[in-house]
């Protein structure tokens, strides 16, 4: 057999697998505007669904007229919980074990809450009917504060658990309370804490934000009478589990229910949950027998759809006069608004919080979280982060932070002498993880060198005898973070959700002409699935990535899994990807080896092609072989070449990263300028660098977002003060930072190629060291706490109460 003249590194090119920085095979269509979202979806007889929604935070519903509404021309129908109840359907459960109202039934529970559905001919007449229909409310005493919430007068928010002194998550200490979830040794910690030479404490703050994704949550369902089959199109970040939960909520068997996620433009955890208008859109088209589409508007999505943060941590860190960390506990209260609907895995109420001793090695560490409600909008998403580490990662680095004020210490040097060790790894933590792999002294000196800090801080301190000198009236905040994340849930083992193992899956199937499909249960918003996971498969059985199609988001194809949220994509899929491929080239291996009359131990994989040992002239490529596997008889071998993969993880993956943010601040307007941001992080094996890159970017600007300004703010009486984006922080590129990417590679040890996953990353690690960088900049004038978001007014107020306006 004659070769090809290209060598193997031209043939290893060609096939634009890991490593090579392939451009998105998505954007072709994205930026011609040929993307499908679910609200060009266009059925015939399709019908509109709009929500009637409650005006009060806390309110009684006294009584619902719908005659008004139902003579508007275009309206057929409105729904509300009185028309659900004897479908069962009137409350349906919640990712958390909770139970959440589908319509009002009896009283509302924060405003915005959805009272009734309106069905009409188009979204003008579903507008108008929602304008007249006529609810009666007497309003009732509301609280916005977690902490007022526990008050033992504090009113009863949810009268439908009055009574029960149990839990999804076990015991409830008040008739405001959801759960408490405890980690760590809670003895040992406090006796580290009261004998220590040095303890320092703050309550650190991460106030309640929102995903904001650009295109909002909408659905569209069609039932078929004559079949018996819905089909159900939708912003889901996991078609899969919500085709489960459909089925539970409407009885409607499994396999007579086809969800389909088409293009979705942006989720960022904010659609990882089911939301009443899935619900209401199912129904109605079950009453009237046609297709419903429902989407809400930017309003709806701000005031409604799930939050994330929201958490209060009381800290307190111990260590030695030269600075050792000794110990840590963390208090935290979760506001989970009306109706716990957190997405997080069923045995970690509050997520990975426990991942909030960071990238330290410290010897005891307790934590604690209380659950409550409120009258605010339910929810509790991992905003771009896997399932609360962001909250963890925030709050670690700012005890950092105090504790350095508190010792007099170099804030850089205190995280390099409590790092974890490299020989250290694998790394069992305080409160229960099993760190898989990490360098984290040689990335924080990469990072420290990258910047100049030495440089920075004899800057810094010149600006300081300047400003005091009245030469200026710009300061220099120099932000630190070192983080750790916990992403790839997860190990069945760990993790669930409503019962829902987290593995996930792909099908690959190679066609006779050597190109190939592969159908994944994850779902892109965004990342780049298409491209990337096509370069895992080019690398490992040799077909190059343009001859490969990607297929996601359809239960009818795709092979079950739990889709694309927390990071989970390429430490969970990739695997799995990795490990179909794998089965391909086993048999694709035993085809070459009968083809080329030679044992199968005597080929080897090369590139994209299997070559006998000792004579590399002699080879069968993987078209050739793909070819052979259909068309000729392989004895003791199926034909075909294909594979399905489901892969359980043994563990969770662990990527880190350094960032480092310098900002000048204007004491007299509260101005700042990001004039540094140096971003590198550690995803173990690279898939894709640009791909990587503009993950980082993006990440890092929804950080800069939710640090500087971005916030989901109630007023006393639960009104919403942030429900448009005159009022709600979204940078645009006048805003954006410039941002150096950089990087150091630490394979997970597990994973089959080594990834342990990037996306959520720089929304973890960025948000820390923004904030890091406001304080830094007062910490010289006495400055320890003031709590996100650092908008304009925040930090001149900053200045204010420090007397630094002059």
């Amino acid at each position: 057999m004659k070769d090809e003249v290209q060598t193997p590194e031209d043939r290893s090119a060609n096939l634009k697998g890991m490593g090579c920085s392939r451009k998105r095979v998505e954007d072709v269509r994205f930026t011609q505007g040929k993307g499908n979202y679910v609200d060009d979806i266009k059925l015939d007889g399709m019908l509109v669904g709009d929500f009637v929604r409650s005006p009060y935070a806390h309110a009684r519903v006294t009584s619902i007229e719908t005659e008004a509404a139902l003579k508007v021309p275009g309206v057929l129908a409105v729904l509300t919980a009185a028309d659900l109840e004897p479908l069962g359907l009137h409350w349906m459960p919640t990712l958390a074990g909770d139970k959440q109202m589908v319509l009002a039934d009896g009283k509302v529970l924060f405003q915005g809450q959805e009272v009734a559905f309106v069905v009409a001919t188009d979204r003008y007449a579903a507008a108008d009917g929602v304008a007249a229909v006529e609810v009666d409310y007497e309003e009732l005493p509301v609280v916005t504060d977690p902490f007022k919430a526990m008050d033992p007068d504090a009113p009863v928010l949810r009268e439908d658990l009055e009574g029960q002194t149990e839990g999804a998550h076990g015991p409830r200490r008040h008739h405001n309370h959801i759960f408490t979830w405890e980690m760590g040794d809670k003895d040992a910690t406090e006796q580290v804490l009261d004998e220590a030479e040095v303890v320092a404490e703050e309550m650190v703050y991460y106030h309640r934000t929102h995903p904001m994704p650009l295109e909002t949550c909408g659905c569209v369902a069609s039932m078929d009478k004559v079949t018996g089959k819905l089909t159900l199109w939708g912003t889901f970040q996991a078609p899969h589990a919500v085709r489960t939960v459909a089925s539970l909520i409407s009885g409607i068997a499994e396999h007579n229910i086809r969800v389909i996620s088409p293009d979705i433009g942006g989720g960022f955890g904010n659609k990882v949950g089911v939301y009443p208008g899935y619900i209401c859109s199912i129904v109605a088209s079950i009453v009237t027998g046609k297709p419903v589409k429902w989407v809400e508007s930017r309003m709806d999505n701000l005031m409604s759809t799930a939050f994330a943060r929201d958490y209060w941590m009381q800290g307190k860190i111990s260590a030695t006069k030269e600075g050792k960390i000794t110990g840590l506990w963390c208090h935290t209260t979760a506001d989970h608004g009306g109706f716990d609907a957190c997405a997080d895995p069923t045995k970690f109420p509050a997520g990975f919080m426990n991942i909030c001793t960071g990238s330290y090695d410290i010897p005891v560490a307790y934590l604690a979280v209380d659950g409550v409600y409120t009258n605010k909008a339910p929810g509790g998403v991992a905003y771009r982060c896997s399932f609360r580490v962001t909250e963890a990662a925030y709050f670690i680095e700012r005890m950092i932070e105090v504790l350095a004020i508190k010792l007099g210490m170099d804030a850089a040097e205190l995280r390099r002498i409590n790092f974890i060790r490299e020989e250290q790894f694998p790394y069992q933590s305080a409160l229960g993880w099993e760190y898989d792999s990490g360098n984290y002294h040689a990335a924080w000196d990469k990072a420290l060198k990258a910047v100049g800090y030495d440089e920075l801080r004899e800057e810094q301190a010149q600006r300081i005898a300047d400003f005091k000198a009245g030469k200026t009236r710009k300061l220099i905040g120099i932000g630190l973070t070192h983080f750790t994340e916990i992403v790839g849930a997860g190990p069945v083992k760990n993790c669930d959700i409503l019962g829902l193992g987290m593995f996930d899956s792909c099908e690959i199937r190679i066609h006779p002409t050597g190109s190939a499909i592969a159908r994944l249960g994850t779902i892109s918003q965004g990342q780049g699935h298409a491209t990337t996971f096509a370069q895992i498969i080019a690398s490992e059985i040799g077909i190059p990535a343009d001859d490969i199609t990607l297929e996601e988001g359809d239960t009818d194809t795709a092979p079950y899994g739990l889709g694309t949220y927390g990071s989970r994509s390429t430490p969970v899929a990739g695997a799995a990807t990795a490990m179909a491929a794998r089965k391909i080239r086993a048999k694709a291996q035993m085809i070459a080896a009968y083809l080329l009359e030679v044992h199968d131990d005597d080929v080897e994989f090369d590139v994209d092609r299997f070559v006998v040992k000792g004579a590399p002239e002699r080879f069968k490529t993987m078209k050739e072989i793909a070819f052979a596997s259909y068309n000729q008889p392989i004895p003791g071998l199926e034909p075909g070449l294909e594979a399905v993969s489901y892969y359980d993880p043994p563990n969770m993956t662990y990527p880190f990263g350094a960032y480092i943010c310098v900002m000048e601040i204007d004491v007299d307007s509260g101005e700042h300028q990001v004039r540094k941001f140096y971003a590198l992080d550690d995803c173990g094996t690279r898939i894709n660098p640009m791909i990587i890159e503009g993950q980082v970017h993006g990440g890092a600007t929804e950080g800069y977002a939710i640090a500087m300004g971005q916030e989901i703010a109630y007023d006393d009486m639960g009104n919403h003060k942030s429900a448009t984006l005159m009022d709600f922080f979204v940078p645009t590129s006048w805003e954006t930072p410039h941002y150096t990417t950089d990087f150091t590679v630490t394979p997970s040890p597990h994973h089959p190629i080594g990834a342990k996953g990037v996306g959520e990353s720089p929304n973890v690690g960025s948000v820390p060291a923004f904030s890091n960088a406001v304080h830094d900049a007062f910490r010289p004038f006495g400055l320890v706490q003031s709590h996100m978001p650092h908008d304009q007014w925040r930090i001149w107020t900053i200045a204010d109460t420090l007397g630094l306006h002059g």
